[in-house]
């Protein structure tokens, strides 16, 4: 051991050799900071974690619940989409294509037409509405499920007046032909009867 080195600090520090002053020793302040340094960068993971987390599940809400994102919706690609087809693009030909001239005549006549179509644009904004409003999805679906058993109602009273307005004018047509006496009367003997009777008996069921 250098005895200058005894002389010098034994004499004017003699703790020197119990007090570390490196700023990297254990208790350094070098090493203080570097702890501080690490300890608030596992804070800041942590912070980031939660605060993608919470980015993430605001994000799915947000798809979930947006109207510029439903029309994505798997049941309604799947289901919904084709069953509410026609009330999306029903037009004069789509609506009346399939029936005579005179039945489509008296349909727009009698106002019968008006009146669907009128129900159809209602049902049709209502839809829009449901599609493009910012809703959590349930209540989305809930509302496609109503309107849909509501246009069905709608298509059957449609087809209740169509059938309606077929039968009238056929039984206008009889008329007019008993009135003309063009109608063909067939033969009618007393075995007529017997041989109707006849055949409801060989075609009955028990």
């Amino acid at each position: 051991m250098n005895p200058y080195y005894w002389l010098v600090w034994g004499l004017f520090d003699p703790n020197y050799h119990k007090t570390d002053l490196r700023p990297l020793s254990a208790t350094g302040l070098q090493t203080q900071r570097l702890a501080l340094v690490s300890s608030m960068n596992g804070i800041d993971s942590r912070y980031k974690l939660q605060s993608d987390t919470a980015r993430n599940t605001a994000l799915s809400q947000i798809a979930s619940q947006s109207g510029l994102l439903s029309d994505a919706d798997p049941l309604w690609l799947l289901y919904y989409k084709q069953q509410f087809g026609p009330l999306l693009n029903y037009s004069p030909v789509s609506i009346l294509g399939g029936f005579s001239p005179q039945v489509s005549t008296k349909l727009v006549a009698e106002g019968t037409y008006s009146w669907y179509t009128g129900e159809l644009d209602k049902l049709k904004e209502r839809l829009n509405g449901a599609r493009s409003a910012d809703m959590d999805r349930g209540s989305r679906i809930m509302a496609y499920y109503r309107m849909l058993n509501e246009y069905k109602n709608l298509s059957s009273v449609w087809g209740i007046r169509t059938s309606t307005a077929q039968m009238m004018l056929d039984m206008a047509a009889r008329q007019q032909a008993l009135q003309n006496g063009t109608v063909i009367i067939p033969n009618w003997t007393p075995n007529s009867d017997v041989q109707i009777a006849n055949k409801v008996l060989q075609n009955a069921k028990y």
